[in-house]
């Protein structure tokens, strides 16, 4: 996730305060994974730095003087270059899992173990999104797909994975 792009199209939307910002951005895009404060007024500060935003009008407030947002001509167009290209593909060639699973069978560790144990915790997982999915507002249940098929994809490779775990160990142990 990028988040000075996102917070660039955010205020693209609207000119914003920060705290507007992060309840929008949390509410959006932040499942789970709320954006911290100083993370939202420091990005802030460098698009500002950069040209990419300005502050249009600062009031006080009970804390620190609460600074209106604006985003420029430059930051418009860099959201417009971000939303039209499209995301590059990740095959994911080197990940935790198979690492874990090639060191297993180097290391003569129970391999077949380890990925009854990770399927465990994907269904586990499948579970819990397939519930904020049903209970969920549309947003909700958009990102629970996302997660949902890539943790599918992820099953498929540990059945097929364990399969073949025989013939891997012979091509990873000399």
């Amino acid at each position: 996730m990028s988040v000075p792009l996102t917070l660039l199209g955010l205020l693209e939307r609207e000119p914003s305060h920060g705290y507007d910002l992060k309840r929008d951005y949390d509410a959006f895009f932040g499942r789970g994974k709320p954006l911290p404060f100083g993370q939202v007024y420091s990005t802030l500060s460098r698009l500002a730095r950069d040209g990419k935003v300005v502050i249009s009008d600062v009031a006080p407030g009970s804390g620190p003087d609460r600074k209106r947002y604006i985003i420029t001509d430059v930051g418009a167009t860099e959201v417009e270059q971000w939303l039209t290209q499209p995301v590059d593909p990740e095959p994911h060639l080197q990940t935790v899992l198979f690492a874990k699973v090639v060191l297993a069978l180097m290391l003569d560790r129970p391999a077949a173990e380890y990925l009854d144990t990770q399927r465990s915790a994907h269904l586990h997982r499948m579970r819990e999104l397939t519930e904020i999915k049903r209970a969920g507002s549309l947003v909700d249940a958009l990102l629970a797909d996302h997660g949902l098929y890539h943790l599918e994809a992820d099953l498929r490779w540990i059945e097929m994975t364990g399969a073949r775990l025989d013939a891997l160990r012979k091509e990873v142990r000399p």
